[in-house]
């Protein structure tokens, strides 16, 4: 690796460390409430920002890690089926975040374009993850269980998403805190507007 490569990648594996790090903190804030932590999805949002700045592999490696090692570290969520359930459902966000944002053209309406199709895969993923895993246990997951756990029970975090994760994204770029050559020029759209 040439020596701009290599400083690149440790900047990228620098915030992705950060977005690990407050994908396993965010939780506390919740007290440890499962309840309020299903409705919020705390982990979701260094996800997802892992994936728009630092790009899909590293989105991917913090999305499957964060849920794991949370259960390893807290106990929260429960190991089986939860935390690996949800590791699917976090490495599909930050692979599709950070692969789809620099796919689609930089402009606003993608990146909540890009937001949403990676939420509602990660939702998709994370259902079928959770009907494998439920094979495994000789238990039930149906439909009904889907759709509570997926869209209903998480609607405040899907709203806090939808709002939240665009402004940092944008405030991030602002502030020149996105690792060069990331796939997010925003700086160039908010100058053309």
């Amino acid at each position: 690796m040439k020596a701009m490569e290599r400083h690149k990648h440790i900047v990228r594996l620098t915030y992705s460390a950060l977005c690990l790090a407050l994908g396993i903190v965010l939780p506390y804030l919740t007290g440890n409430i499962p309840e309020i932590g299903q409705a919020l999805c705390p982990m979701h949002l260094p996800v997802f920002l892992c994936g728009f700045t630092c790009g899909w592999p590293y989105g991917l490696v913090v999305g499957f890690i964060t849920p794991i090692l949370r259960s390893l570290i807290a106990g929260m969520p429960p190991m089986f089926p939860g935390a690996v359930g949800m590791a699917f459902e976090l490495a599909t966000y930050g692979c599709l975040s950070g692969l789809l944002y620099r796919l689609f053209p930089k402009k606003i309406p993608f990146l909540y374009a890009t937001l949403l199709i990676s939420m509602i895969a990660g939702r998709i993923v994370w259902g079928a993850a959770r009907f494998v895993l439920a094979g495994f246990s000789a238990t039930k997951f149906p439909f009904s269980a889907f759709i509570a756990g997926a869209i209903t029970g998480s609607i405040p975090g899907i709203i806090l998403q939808i709002v939240l994760i665009p402004i940092l994204v944008f405030a991030l770029d602002r502030a020149r805190l996105i690792p060069e050559g990331s796939p997010i020029p925003m700086r160039k759209i908010a100058q053309k507007n």
